[in-house]
């Protein structure tokens, strides 16, 4: 009975060594084998073996992405403070041997790693933003991130690590900052609202300028025009009235009858006309006999006139 249970107890320590040298590492980690505390080798994803009592894993390295918020305060160059608030996204930077060795000898614990990452960055950060005024901070986000990435990268890579991106998601200053800032872009808002106002009211008259020197142009030319028409009708109606008349007294003379009716007709159709179209206007007329034979012989008199004139 006593050889039963020596046995019994030799076989289960058997298979407690024989599992205990099987172990297994997740997807996206890296095993760290040890042997007597000094470093072996590295083991890959999935089952694996090792020295029973001999090899231990002293850790798992994850190489997949890790992330960490910050916050923290730096001072300008015209000393205001400024809160940042942003992402840093970070991993291992490859899984060969000698990068799997730096992370997990470098450090103690990832909280040291994560302690000396946050320090740096801000750091960095906090030297950058001393450099600049309080107005050009908020311009400068790009320029923050591709400072910081370059001066920490070299850092990183000692330890094994790489920044993959540093998002800084937010700007802020102190509330009296704020207050004056937001002061000042509303005097520039207004000043621009009142460019633009005057602008807009000098096209507007400018336009309206313009539009009355055209139509003021155009009106001018019509009457030009008009004139010019007008003109050119009156002198066509002396034309028709000179061409009639000459026609009138050489069929008069041809008939052996006195011109004078002609002008005697005229002188009748022209008071006709005063008294059809004169709306109400007062004309006075001497209606004598004596009165239309003086009348008669200014007209002869003007009549004449160009003829004697013509005929020497």
């Amino acid at each position: 009975m006593q050889q039963f249970w020596s046995q019994y107890w030799w076989t289960l320590i058997v298979l407690f060594i024989f599992f205990s040298s099987f172990y297994t590492i997740n997807q996206g980690f890296i095993g760290v084998i040890t042997m007597f505390g000094r470093y072996q080798r590295i083991a890959r994803p999935g089952l694996r073996m090792k020295l029973p009592l001999i090899e231990s894993v002293l850790k798992k390295v994850s190489i997949q992405n890790r992330s960490v918020e910050l916050e923290f305060q730096a001072v300008t160059q015209d000393q205001a403070n400024v809160y940042f608030k942003s992402m840093l996204l970070y991993s291992v930077q490859n899984a060969d041997e000698e990068t799997i060795k730096k992370v997990a000898f470098k450090f103690i614990a990832d909280r040291d790693l994560m302690q000396a990452l946050i320090r740096t960055i801000e750091g960095n950060i906090r030297s950058f933003v001393a450099t600049k005024k309080q107005a050009e901070v908020l311009g400068l986000r790009k320029e923050i991130v591709e400072y910081v990435k370059e001066q920490v990268d070299h850092s990183l890579e000692n330890w094994g690590y790489h920044l993959q991106d540093l998002q800084i998601n937010d700007i802020t200053f102190d509330k009296v900052i704020l207050d004056s800032m937001s002061k000042v872009v509303a005097s520039n808002n207004l000043k621009a609202a009142a460019e633009n106002e005057g602008q807009a009211l000098l096209i507007t008259k400018t336009k309206a300028a313009e539009a009355e020197g055209n139509a003021i142009k155009i009106s001018a030319e019509a009457e030009k025009e008009a004139a010019r028409l007008r003109g050119q009708g009156v002198a066509l109606f002396r034309m028709e009235v000179a061409q009639g008349m000459t026609e009138a007294a050489e069929q008069m003379k041809q008939a052996n009858l006195d011109t004078n009716v002609i002008l005697f007709s005229m002188w009748t159709e022209a008071i006709k006309n005063f008294a059809e179209f004169g709306k109400g206007n007062v004309i006075f007329l001497d209606g004598s006999a004596q009165g239309m034979e003086n009348t008669m012989k200014q007209i002869q008199a003007m009549m004449m006139k160009p003829i004697g004139q013509g005929s020497k």
